[in-house]
């Protein structure tokens, strides 16, 4: 809510700049697929283009309301925006000009995404609608389709960024995520076994078949889309979870670029970063955030307040703990991230 941006070392994960960038909240961030540009948009339509140095090069009044996403196209001479006051707009990145603005959502626009490599758009609005369009100037139709299988908000929205690039992932706060093939113009799954709203989402750079999903309730989910389903079904549960990856709604996820490593952002004022654990490490699993009874057992603990030891021979059991991993033969279970545990 600071309008703060902070830097982080992604070998030490400490924080290594941190500057007033808005005058309000923050709340949509895009690198350029090059790594040349950074894009953030503010509470108040306000859209500033930065350098990797955080050199401040353009301000530009966008929108009358929130801009809630930005994405860049595929070589990122242009970007759309999606706001609250119920628009995309398309632009030209080198101008900063607005070249042509989508209007047909019902309600605010809440995330929007430009496909790899097509010229092809993606939103999702508080109306429940999931809507494809033509980015082009002058396109006869600007609205390709629209899709309907949400009962409330979508969330976000996000093209496969690898693969077939064939797959439009998109969540909602009905619990759910789908997974619509553009190929067959029809979901190809519907994500389930979320306790509550579905708010983030993230495709592995690596696996195509696999995705995560971040909920209100602080759960992280991991999906298979390859995992062979019963016969006429569609819904697929997650194969790992974890369930107090956050205390509260988890915003976004995002992958590092080799896949080793998920970040999540979450309304605690956290950003976790969680990889694969070490092979036939038996401790992995043997925390608090794969603890399901975690939420029921145990009472929030109060702000500033870090947890105690809760045994005098933690150091004993530690090491008698890591003695017995060191025989343990390791498992797999997910590609590329076999076994998931919280740094």
């Amino acid at each position: 809510m600071s309008g703060e941006f902070t830097l982080w070392n992604g070998m030490t994960f400490n924080f290594e700049t941190i500057m007033q960038a808005h005058e309000n909240a923050i709340r949509a961030m895009v690198y350029s697929h090059n790594g040349d540009w950074l894009l953030s948009g503010d509470h108040e339509g306000v859209i500033k283009f930065w350098q990797p140095n955080f050199n401040n090069v353009n301000i530009l009044p966008a929108h009358r309301e929130v801009v809630r996403d930005l994405a860049f196209s595929p070589n990122d001479t242009k970007f759309v925006s999606a706001s609250d006051d119920g628009t995309l707009k398309v632009w030209n990145f080198h101008s900063a000009s607005e070249e042509t603005t989508l209007t047909g959502h019902g309600w605010d626009v809440k995330c929007c995404d430009w496909h790899p490599t097509l010229g092809l758009l993606a939103s999702g609005s508080k109306d429940n609608l999931v809507k494809l369009w033509d980015p082009r100037v002058g396109a006869a139709t600007k609205c390709l389709t629209t899709l309907h299988g949400f009962k409330n908000t979508v969330t976000k929205t996000q093209f496969q960024p690898t693969g077939g690039q064939m797959l439009l992932a998109s969540t909602s706060r009905d619990s759910t995520a789908r997974v619509f093939d553009l190929r067959m113009m029809r979901d190809l799954v519907v994500l389930r076994g979320h306790d509550s709203d579905v708010s983030a989402l993230a495709w592995h750079p690596v696996h195509p078949s696999l995705m995560s999903t971040g909920t209100h309730d602080g759960t992280i989910s991991h999906f298979l889309l390859d995992t062979t389903l019963p016969e006429n079904t569609n819904g697929l549960e997650p194969v790992s979870q974890v369930p107090n990856a956050h205390d509260w709604p988890i915003w976004c996820l995002q992958y590092h670029p080799m896949g080793h490593i998920l970040c999540s952002g979450s309304n605690d004022k956290m950003t976790r970063f969680w990889c694969r654990a070490r092979p036939g490490d038996e401790l992995a699993f043997k925390d608090r955030y794969y603890n399901k009874e975690e939420s029921t057992s145990m009472p929030p603990r109060p702000n500033n307040v870090q947890p105690q030891p809760t045994s005098t021979n933690s150091a004993a059991l530690l090491e008698q703990h890591r003695t017995q991993a060191a025989n343990a033969v390791p498992t797999t279970a997910i590609p590329g991230l076999s076994s998931w545990t919280g740094q």
